[in-house]
């Protein structure tokens, strides 16, 4: 009796609520239905969405008179109020250019108008994806104001916003419905090698600068969210193919390849399944300089030649041959050598570039509407090459996401692990230095080459006394005798013996199964709470496995694992008749090696203009970034340094063996020297000073989270057909990530001011790279200005400025290296028309980059200013669904560089169709 009366009292209560019902109809100014319009009562977080015949039906506890706003993308919005329950509307909506009036989700954790958003958010959205004239839509994301792409390879561009960045990207974020998509290990995003199809792409949302008030440490300089179709909403089987070729000085015209398919379908209104499969082929970008950096003009007769892309002469020793001849001092004097190099080419096994995704998805809706539970799985496998401390041929590389997720249109809870698998990946430099060395050691050729100096330069057993010049190219001739050469089986075999060794004393290969585990979760209160303010709350933990058998982390006894996790409060008021929006959140994140930070973040946006086509918006935020997995706990011999992270615990565990030149074995009575990553720390000199001549000692100060105050403020509008964003910001950057390079001196302790600068004088030291914070503070501010409009008649016009710029004081700190790696100035436009004549459309891309500084740990130089023009032509086919497509990226075909020591950008030309898209 008594469940009787509380079921009783729960059909009286449910009765109660759903006071008032209002239904309709939306169509446009033709009479057409209105699909997907928005019904919201006005001042309330309530509302409901039309169907594909205009029709809807709202249900509410509100009593009349209220009125109701209906929006919809493309159209004006209309009001419309409601007299009483029951009531019918017919209601028309009329076409118009509203750039503003897309829907974002990433600024705020819930949908709202770009126009309404409360700091700056640039979105791609299908009908961009449609009319891009780059070869894929992820290229085709670089014609977004404020959005910059380094090309590292065919396959593989790196993202970025306001500045501070280098391929590997571990300032920006990039999640894949709500997965982070950054390779565990690496800790990066490689832009979509193993990211999304097009054909799955709903929406993309960039949201520049710092976003750690709501994402977390991972989104402290710009964050991207890449949002999928629902099997409910997007059924049916769609496929695109393109073919084409891609055109590169260094490597010619090679073949293009890029084919997708989807398949959704919903069984009913509770159970929907979607699969993808995408696969794309082509020629990577050839890198072929051989300019030697450090000395310009220095060809391979300089005894110390070390090309940009050539590697294994990287590895370079001072010879003292009149130690080694016991001569007096000043006879022959010393020079440094380095051991002859392959070019890059000799190293890549193929420049075959792959992207291989496959995904699958199950949605189920016990409930209707109310509920939805999916399981995700996504897979990619790629090749690619990534130029970090070396450049790196990146073989059968594959990621895998699994995510669980429950939601509805108040909260969701999501769970997902993210795996990285190295494959065949292997070290370009490792694998030049030791197919070297497995025809002949370091000491064997380096004492060949002296013994051959020495005598050509006295003239023992000839009488004839050589010049400088005509010496060393004898003693390198003498000491190559036998070399593997590359086309011969003896070098094939050294090369594949050496990219399948995981041990980088004696290969190549770098050994990766790092995961990481995460939960997150957010609950939106405004259902409860509109009458007041749209609450918000949330949080995350987040579990790293570093599994690399020793080749990268120092975790050859096994497996290293740390967390973090974070919560935030968000609430947002709308305040004078709604034409005043105030936010505020606060995050609260701490990592298990460092001391909690709270990020908060405020923003007021004020709507104004009696239309209230004008807004304009400010905001103040600190973010933060933990350091990465890398700058914890790498323990990795690049050639030109070792890489020591600076986690406590990882200080003691990497331990080297060096051998000591022969005036170091005579002063300590020992041919070998052993360092552990401490001495980088806490016995060094800083490599600026002994450069400069003037050895100082430094202690090192381990690394702890970065840490920025952003302060934004924009103005947006929309003047009938042109709409206007701009931005400006200022950063205040404080513990700045950065790396110094130090010399370790391998006996003696650093600052002793004998035995050490002995070692210095020597050679006997041995170069390392430090993980640590600026002692300066850096500050760095730009602004971004884009219109677009409607100008004769339909053709879309769109323009936009970029500018940035750093600031910091290098005197106070020499050793220091932002890598901010932008231009000053960027200038990108577009031009087109969606239906130029009945079903032909078309669109061009204009972008030009001033030149810039790169900083890179594999090398650094000027990046040369450059244009790029792209552009396509379309032809739509009603009667098959399809579009046809012919375009082409960088058809000017003036080449470029992302980077020192990257492959020259070339041309790709595409023909295209996509069916059902």
């Amino acid at each position: 009796m008594r469940t009787l009366f509380l079921f009783s009292m729960l059909l009286l209560g449910m009765g109660t609520y759903a006071q008032t019902v209002v239904t309709g109809t939306v169509t446009d100014d033709n009479g057409e239905p209105v699909p997907g319009a928005n019904i919201v009562i006005v001042g309330k977080a309530i509302g409901t969405t039309t169907d594909f015949d205009g029709n809807f039906s709202l249900e509410t506890s509100e009593t009349p008179p209220f009125m109701l706003r209906i929006t919809s993308i493309g159209y004006t919005e209309g009001t419309v109020q409601v007299q009483s329950s029951g009531q019918n509307l017919s209601i028309t909506i009329s076409e118009a250019q509203t750039f503003l009036d897309e829907v974002v989700i990433s600024a705020s954790r819930t949908p709202e108008r770009i126009f309404e958003s409360p700091v700056t958010v640039e979105r791609y959205g299908l009908q961009d994806i449609a009319s891009t004239s780059a070869a894929s839509f992820y290229d085709g994301l670089q014609s977004l104001k404020g959005v910059d792409i380094n090309t590292n390879s065919l396959t593989f561009q790196s993202i970025n916003t306001r500045g501070f960045a280098t391929f590997a990207n571990t300032r920006f974020m990039q999640l894949v419905d709500g997965m982070d998509n950054t390779a565990p290990g690496l800790n990066f995003v490689l832009g979509n090698l193993v990211g999304m199809s097009e054909l799955e792409v709903q929406s993309v949302e960039i949201l520049p600068g710092a976003s750690s008030a709501l994402y977390g440490a991972g989104a402290f300089n710009g964050i991207l969210f890449m949002t999928s179709k629902s099997p409910f909403d997007y059924q049916g089987i769609s496929t695109y193919f393109k073919t084409g070729f891609t055109q590169q000085d260094a490597a010619g015209s090679n073949p293009y390849y890029d084919f997708g398919i989807r398949a959704a379908h919903a069984f009913n209104d509770k159970l929907a399944i979607k699969a993808n499969f995408s696969f794309l082929q082509g020629e990577d970008w050839h890198a072929n300089s051989r300019v030697d950096l450090g000395n310009p003009g220095a060809d391979r007769s300089n005894p110390a030649y070390d090309g940009l892309n050539v590697y294994g002469d990287d590895f370079t020793i001072p010879l003292n041959f009149d130690v080694l001849a016991g001569l007096p001092s000043g006879t022959l004097g010393s020079a440094n050598i380095s051991r002859t190099g392959y070019d890059e080419a000799d190293l890549i096994d193929n420049y075959n570039a792959q992207s291989v995704k496959t995904d699958f998805a199950l949605h189920y809706r016990p409930f209707g509407d109310d509920l939805e539970l999916i399981y995700n799985g996504r897979i990619g496998r790629g090749n690619t090459i990534y130029q970090g401390a070396s450049r790196y041929a990146i073989r059968d590389f594959i990621m895998q996401q699994h995510r669980i997720e429950l939601r509805n249109n108040n909260f969701f809870l999501r769970a997902y692990m993210t795996e990285e698998s190295s494959g065949k990946s292997y070290d370009t430099f490792r694998a030049a230095l030791n197919v070297n060395r497995r025809w002949k050691s370091d000491n064997d050729w380096f004492g060949d080459y002296a013994r051959t100096y020495i005598g050509a330069r006295l003239g023992i057993g000839t009488g004839v006394q050589l010049d400088e010049a005509t010496a060393h190219a004898a003693a390198r001739q003498a000491a190559d005798q036998g070399r593997f050469l590359p086309g011969t089986p003896e070098f094939q075999s050294a090369f594949n013996s050496v990219i399948a060794d995981g041990n980088f004393t004696t290969g190549a290969k770098f050994i990766d199964n790092t995961k990481f585990r995460h939960v997150d979760a957010n609950y939106n209160f405004s259902h409860l709470t509109s009458e007041f303010a749209e609450i918000q709350i949330g949080g995350s933990y987040r579990e790293y496995e570093l599994n690399s058998n020793g080749t990268i982390f120092t975790d050859y006894d096994g497996p290293i694992t740390y967390n973090e996790y974070g919560a935030y409060l968000q609430v947002q008021k709308k305040l004078l008749d709604e034409r005043l929006k105030f936010t505020g959140s606060v995050r609260y994140d701490k990592n298990e090696f460092f001391d909690g930070f709270f990020s908060p973040r405020l923003s007021l946006l004020s709507i104004l203009g009696p239309r209230g086509n004008h807004n304009i918006r400010v905001s103040v935020q600190k973010g933060f970034r933990n350091p990465t997995t890398q700058d914890l706990f790498i323990g990795l011999n690049t050639g030109a340094a070792v890489l020591v992270g600076s986690a406590p615990d990882n200080l003691d565990r990497d331990i080297r063996t060096y051998d000591l030149s022969a005036s170091g074995q005579a002063l300590t009575g020992t041919q070998t020297a052993q360092v552990v990553g401490r001495a980088a720390y806490e016995n060094a000199y800083s490599l600026a000073s002994v450069n400069a001549g003037a050895p100082e000692a430094v202690e090192t100060q381990l690394v702890k989270p970065e840490e920025i105050t952003a302060f934004e403020a924009g103005y947006r509008a929309q003047i009938g057909r042109v709409a206007i964003d701009i931005n400006g910001y200022y950063n205040q950057y404080k513990n700045f990530i950065s790396n110094t390079t130090v010399l370790v001196p391998l006996y003696g302790q650093a600052g002793d001011g004998a035995l050490s600068l002995l070692a210095l004088q020597n050679g006997d030291v041995a170069p390392y790279q430090t993980y640590t914070n600026s002692l300066v503070d850096i500050e760095s501010y730009g602004a971004n200005i884009g219109v677009d409009m409607k100008i004769l008649g339909d053709f879309d016009l769109g323009v936009n400025y970029t500018y940035m710029k750093q600031e910091f004081d290098q005197a106070a700190n020499p050793d220091f290296r932002s890598n901010f790696n932008s231009p000053n100035h960027k200038v990108k436009a577009s031009f087109g028309h969606t239906e130029l004549f009945k079903n032909f459309g078309f669109n061009v891309n204009y972008r030009w980059s001033d030149t810039y500084f790169w900083q890179a740990t594999f090398a650094d130089g000027q990046i040369p200013a450059y244009t790029v023009l792209d552009a396509q032509v379309n032809y739509t086919i009603p009667s098959l669904d399809s579009v046809i497509k012919v375009g082409g990226s960088n058809i000017l075909g003036q080449e470029y560089f992302s980077a020192v020591g990257a492959g020259a950008v070339g041309s790709i030309f595409y023909a295209a169709i996509t069916i059902n898209p």
